[in-house]
């Protein structure tokens, strides 16, 4: 779990790190509300479910701003943010 407040930094760091079709989750306390994020090519597909339920696509200039928001719907009084790592399955 790291603060709310490190989430955003932290998941752009390790998601530039991560291999096509890894999965980032940024989840609640409760784990019943979050984000994940796959990396497609040089792209990233962002599926919020929660408070709101879509997935969209976003390059790598457009991903930040997309997070920023949905951390702000999702986590509305959260300070802690469970962080999840998962690897493609080949």
């Amino acid at each position: 779990m790291i603060d709310l407040g490190a989430a955003l930094p932290t998941a752009l760091s390790r998601l530039r790190k991560l291999p096509d079709g890894a999965v980032l989750e940024l989840l609640t306390f409760k784990r019943d509300r979050g984000v994940a994020v796959r990396k497609v090519g040089a792209g990233f597909e962002v599926r919020e479910f929660g408070y709101l339920d879509e997935t969209s696509t976003e390059d790598a200039a457009g991903l930040r701003k997309r997070l920023k928001a949905i951390l702000k719907r999702e986590f509305p009084r959260s300070n802690k943010v469970h962080v999840r790592e998962r690897r493609a399955a080949d």
